[in-house]
């Protein structure tokens, strides 16, 4: 079973990294194997109450590669790490089958959570560089995060995210009108209303001073 998952993940990024120039280099050269074959080490001590090897075997694979997964996160098939430096994977996050991560993505937390903290993502999804999914929601099957997007809520599958916050801007290849979206993450972006607050500022400020110039 190791061997096989080993053999279809090694195929996995010779079918999606154009770098790749044969299995042997992938297998020995490239982060992300190395960083999931630690993982399913630290995985199997998890579940088998040795938490603390569990521990070790991780803080090893992450020395090594850059690329932090809590022994307790559940990794799916054949997924690909392309580069893999400061990717970050939480305690109970959940990875499907056929994943693509970039790196610099953090699947973490809020803080506000107890229990179940950290996201699912489903089958064929696709996170871009830098991407920040923070919570424990469902990323849809086939769905893609655009890169640098911070996505705080659920995304349907078929769907392409983009933000921050992040919203769902096509769903199954067609344009979300964002009027209709504009609630998708029911999150306000502070930085937007603080800029609009500053511009009725001054607008005031200069109808003010028009008045009192065309008074005096």
């Amino acid at each position: 079973m190791m061997f096989r998952d080993l053999f279809e993940t090694v195929n996995a990024y010779l079918a999606r990294d154009p770098a790749a120039r044969g299995p042997l280099e992938v297998l020995l050269l490239y982060p992300g194997v190395k960083a999931i074959s630690y993982h399913r080490k630290a995985h199997w001590c998890y579940e088998h109450d040795l938490k603390f090897l569990a521990r070790v075997i991780s803080q090893l694979g992450r020395h090594r590669t850059g690329i932090e997964i809590h022994p307790g996160a559940k990794i799916g098939k054949r997924l690909v790490i392309d580069h893999g430096m400061g990717i970050v994977i939480g305690e109970t996050a959940e990875i499907g089958d056929d994943c693509l991560i970039y790196h610099g993505v953090t699947l973490g937390g809020t803080g506000k959570d107890i229990g179940k903290r950290h996201p699912t993502i489903g089958n064929n999804v696709l996170i871009g560089t830098g991407a920040k999914v923070l919570g424990p929601f469902k990323v849809g099957d086939n769905s893609r995060i655009a890169a640098n997007s911070v996505v705080l809520s659920e995304i349907p599958p078929n769907s392409t995210a983009v933000g921050v916050p992040a919203r769902v801007v096509k769903r199954a290849g067609v344009k979300v009108d964002y009027a209709s979206e504009v609630d998708q993450v029911n999150v306000s972006d502070p930085v937007a209303e603080e800029l609009a607050a500053i511009r009725r500022a001054l607008c005031e400020i200069n109808t003010r001073l028009h008045n009192q110039s065309t008074q005096s």
